[in-house]
């Protein structure tokens, strides 16, 4: 006789949890909800006193600075060639990132054609700032170029595997 009260008995409970839980007041949220409560909460009243023509600060290369107060300048240089006709040209990033004051002594680029000829599906290029490096990364490959601060090796440069000389 138990056994016929035990399925309504648990039928009634779970009822009874279900209508309780609804009794909040507030429909459960999910990480996308989430997500958009808070980008919509950041880009309030804050955002409304900043002008759309505003642009981000110009940045600069700081002398003696280390490598992640320079990341901002020397992505921005990056950029620049990225967006020019030198997009796979090692030698146009090393030009660009010299003329802009980074000294070329402390700098690596890997080749931009394979030991077969082909153009490379990607190049990297490097500033030594200190113990760290400004790494760069681009080509066909990569799709958009990547910049970062990576820590230098214990060789002195900042890039592993071949490496051409910086003679021009």
């Amino acid at each position: 006789m138990s056994r016929s009260f035990g399925r309504p008995l648990a039928a009634l409970t779970l009822l009874a949890t279900l209508a309780l839980a609804g009794c909040t007041g507030e429909p459960p949220t999910s990480p996308t909800d989430t997500a958009e409560t808070s980008a919509a909460a950041s880009s309030g009243p804050a955002d409304a006193a900043t002008p759309a023509t505003s642009s981000p600060a110009a940045v600069a290369l700081v002398p003696g600075g280390s490598a992640q107060q320079n990341l901002p300048f020397f992505t921005q240089v990056v950029a620049t060639v990225w967006a020019g006709p030198g997009q796979v040209s090692g030698r146009a990033y090393i030009d660009a990132l010299a003329g802009a004051g980074f000294d070329k002594g402390t700098m690596q680029v890997t080749p931009d054609e394979s030991t077969i000829g082909n153009a490379a599906e990607s190049i990297e290029f490097s500033v030594r700032l200190g113990a760290d490096c400004l790494v760069g990364q681009v080509g066909p490959s990569i799709g958009d170029p990547v910049t970062t601060v990576l820590p230098g090796l214990s060789s002195g440069g900042c890039l592993i595997g071949q490496t051409r000389p910086i003679d021009w």
